[in-house]
């Protein structure tokens, strides 16, 4: 089925789409992107993906031609030609050819639309594994798409059975490679307040949970935990029950989890309506 995406300044086929090869999003790994999903051919919280990726341009010093009216326009009416009803948006902006192939100039913008598959509903009902890894993402609050070490370290984490990995550097946590992360001790919710990226979700959910702590979280109370989630774009509300070879809590699904599961699926329908 042809495919339509915005490139080289207009909408054209996908196939048709190509980024310059000395481009430094390509060479350097110096670009940014930003992703959302639809709902019944609804752009899910567009405005706050919109601010994220206007907000990331401006932190790297990229240039973005578009202002965040004309990248909603050019989203919609991306999912019109696609009838993209339920699926994924990945906007991409790449640091551009300069003259000595490092500093950022003028770059390509890319809006992209995409399949998109959630984790089965076994792993929300059963909860999932995360490996630890000592390690903190470079400018974490931006989208940046230098994913080079988690790409390369994933083959470990899908070897030991892992959904993803937990970051931590000197005995305190910031974030999974794509998502944020919550923990719950005797009814409080908390989550890191450093080296994380400011997720949509995680905002969704910091709504949901108005009372939840946003402060240093350390490696022992992960561990003591009586229940973790993770939250992201693909993932919403994800349960965690292992952390290495660690249970959580009692292994399951925990009653606080279920419930902002639950109640992230009525905040969508309230938005969807």
């Amino acid at each position: 089925m042809k495919t339509y995406c915005f490139a080289n300044d207009q909408i054209i086929a996908s196939k048709d789409a190509y980024l310059h090869p000395m481009d430094i999003g390509l060479i350097r790994g110096y670009g940014i992107f930003d992703f959302l999903r639809t709902n019944a051919y609804k752009p899910m919280f567009l405005e706050d993906y919109l601010d994220r990726f206007t907000r990331s341009a401006e932190k790297t010093h990229l240039q973005l031609a578009y202002t965040k009216e004309e990248l909603r326009l050019i989203i919609l009416e991306l999912i019109d030609k696609n009838d993209l009803k339920e699926g994924g948006i990945r906007l991409v902006l790449t640091g551009g050819v300069s003259e000595n192939h490092f500093s950022p100039t003028k770059g390509s913008l890319f809006i992209f639309n995409e399949a998109l598959d959630f984790p089965a509903q076994e792993k929300y009902e059963q909860g999932v594994k995360l490996l630890s890894v000592e390690h903190v993402r470079a400018i974490a609050d931006i989208k940046t798409t230098n994913y080079a070490f988690p790409v390369w370290h994933s083959a470990q984490w899908k070897a030991a059975g892992a959904e993803d990995v937990l970051y931590h550097w000197n005995g305190v946590i910031s974030e999974s490679s794509r998502s944020n992360i919550f923990v719950i001790k005797d009814g409080a919710i908390a989550t890191p307040n450093n080296h994380i990226l400011h997720g949509i979700t995680r905002k969704r959910a910091l709504e949901l949970a108005p009372k939840t702590e946003i402060r240093e979280i350390t490696m022992d109370e992960v561990f003591a935990a009586d229940e973790i989630f993770i939250t992201s774009t693909t993932k919403k509300i994800l349960p965690i029950t292992r952390i290495d070879d660690k249970i959580i809590g009692k292994g399951i699904v925990g009653p606080y989890t279920a419930k902002l599961i639950e109640s992230f699926a009525t905040m969508e329908t309230a938005v969807l309506a």
